[in-house]
């Protein structure tokens, strides 16, 4: 497999799941001799414990708020909705240029050629 391929692989794994890319970032870290897929799982790491903090966050705001009645109905609702579907957006952007990036970026071998 591509070392690129691997790269996407592990920021695709922290994505979709912190309990995929604690499986696969864990292989990494363990197996891996390769410095530039330990930097990818690093990074990985780090962008995925903190997505996971704004979530952990939003979501005692949100069960703070069903202690008082009709939370579901109150700007303090629409408030939590608005910013739950920018953290998902941003999410996605941010994975999403992290993923390019990898693909775009030149080869050492490729370039030490030249």
């Amino acid at each position: 497999m591509n070392e690129k391929l691997k790269k996407v692989f592990i920021l695709l794994s922290g994505y979709l799941s912190f309990i995929a890319f604690a499986i696969v970032g864990g292989y990494v870290f363990i197996k891996s001799d390769s410095e530039e897929l330990k930097k990818t799982a690093k990074l990985t790491l780090i962008v995925t414990l903190i997505f996971t903090a704004i979530s952990a966050v939003l979501l005692i705001y949100n069960h703070f708020g069903n202690f008082f009645g009709g939370y579901y109905s109150s700007t303090a609702y629409d408030v939590y909705s608005i910013i739950t579907g920018i953290v998902a957006i941003a999410k996605i952007i941010v994975y999403a240029v992290l993923i390019i990036m990898v693909l775009v970026k030149k080869d050492k071998e490729i370039s030490e050629n030249k």
